[in-house]
């Protein structure tokens, strides 16, 4: 009994020490992904036309280096953790992390550092201010003549004070520069709300993509199987390959045109890629429409897995796109005090993806079981309906491009000096 009882609570202690591992890089992450990219573009001068220039491709080679980072980790440390050790897969990965901890240690004395606006109250006071004098001065006359109340805005005032004039009431007792403000995180919601769509599409990547795949012929060569997963891997090969061509090609050349540091526009880039993402889940809906037919035909004939490899690279296209436009915008758009805060929103986007998802399936599912009827999601994916999702989601990806468009087009950028 006394060995059995010793053994059972080491275990215990093991699976305990795992989880906390797991919940303290949950926490890490937490804090590093939204700031590390905050204090990455603060090292850039924005008032500064080659800096400004140099800013927008920072997020571009940041993307680049940490889907870099995720294949070489799906490519040799998967192998390592299968073939040899976990042990020394997961001690690889920590030194690699105490290594980048270092390098980024030695910079300190040379890194820029963003002050607070000197004698002016926390950002989060003054917003909530704006909502709360305007709630309270809802019932006063408009204030048109209020342009002049103060010369010194830190926004655009004469044309973002267009849009949302409830929020004037407030000049009563707040500065315009903080009605500005307050306006700029206000107009970051309707975007915010239709970039959630994409993140319900780029959901699936990971989820029923490689379910899809693992139906599939994965014999590349005789003895030679491809894991359903790895199929991922050419989502991070087409960023590889894309974002250098984006950034020393497409980006000159549309400059050369537009006279804009960044060739496009931040929400231009956005929308290019959400209609890509749309062209992807398309191309996967007549992907697995064409799987069951020839699956219905003939039950041994299998559709090689080299046919899904198509929606994979257009993810990683519009992700290039989308998912390094969103950080460029919601770094660029909110208070230079709420820019951590404005890259946690556009991580929330995905968070929010991600849960919507999982409670469209979960409601699907139980929809379609009912009556005996065959899920759309059925584990025999011969037998169930997954090219019905995704025709589902196109038009939900459609709907969420065309709100887009409208939002986008009536936006206002916060600052003249935005690229």
């Amino acid at each position: 009994m006394t060995p059995s009882n010793n053994k059972d609570s080491t275990n215990q202690f093991q699976v305990t020490f795992f989880f906390c591992s797991l919940y303290l890089v949950a926490i890490g992450l937490g804090g590093y992904k939204p700031c590390i990219k905050v204090f990455g573009a603060d090292q850039f001068d924005g008032n500064d036309l080659r800096e400004r220039k140099a800013k927008s491709s920072f997020f571009n080679w940041m993307f680049f280096g940490n889907c870099t980072s995720i294949l070489t980790t799906r490519l040799v440390s998967a192998y390592i953790q299968e073939n040899l050790s976990w042990s020394i897969g997961f001690g690889i990965t920590s030194v690699s992390m105490l290594l980048a901890l270092s390098l980024f240690l030695l910079g300190t004395t040379s890194y820029r550092f963003s002050t607070e606006r000197g004698g002016k109250k926390n950002p989060f006071s003054r917003i909530s201010r704006v909502f709360m004098e305007a709630l309270k001065n809802r019932r006063q006359p408009d204030f048109d003549d209020m342009a002049d109340a103060n010369e010194t805005l830190l926004l655009q005032a004469h044309q973002s004070s267009k849009q949302f004039r409830f929020l004037d009431k407030a000049a009563v007792s707040c500065e315009m520069a903080e009605i500005e403000e307050a306006k700029a995180v206000l107009r970051l919601i309707p975007i915010w709300t239709s970039c959630v769509v994409y993140a319900i599409v780029y959901a699936q990547a990971p989820t029923f993509f490689t379910k899809q795949g693992a139906t599939m012929n994965r014999s590349i060569s005789p003895g030679l199987l491809v894991p359903a997963a790895t199929l991922q891997s050419f989502i991070n090969i087409a960023i590889g390959v894309f974002i250098p061509i984006y950034d020393r090609l497409l980006v000159p050349f549309a400059r050369s045109i537009t006279q804009n540091p960044s060739g496009i526009t931040m929400l231009q880039r956005i929308g290019t890629g959400i209609f890509l993402s749309n062209l992807a889940i398309v191309i996967a809906a007549l992907v697995e429409t064409k799987r069951l037919q020839t699956a219905r035909d003939d039950e041994l004939m299998l559709m090689s897995v080299l046919w899904l490899v198509p929606q994979y690279v257009i993810y990683g296209v519009a992700d290039v796109f989308t998912m390094v436009g969103l950080q460029e915008f919601f770094y660029d758009q909110v208070p230079c005090e709420l820019r951590s805060v404005g890259m946690a929103l556009n991580l929330s986007i995905y968070g929010a993806g991600n849960i919507l998802s999982s409670i469209m399936v979960s409601v699907i599912d139980k929809i379609t079981s009912q009556s005996g009827q065959t899920s759309w999601f059925d584990n025999d994916l011969n037998k169930a309906h997954l090219d019905y999702f995704y025709w589902l989601l196109a038009c939900f990806s459609f709907i969420g491009f065309a709100s887009y468009m409208w939002f986008a087009k009536a936006y206002v950028y916060n600052r003249p000096n935005t690229f």
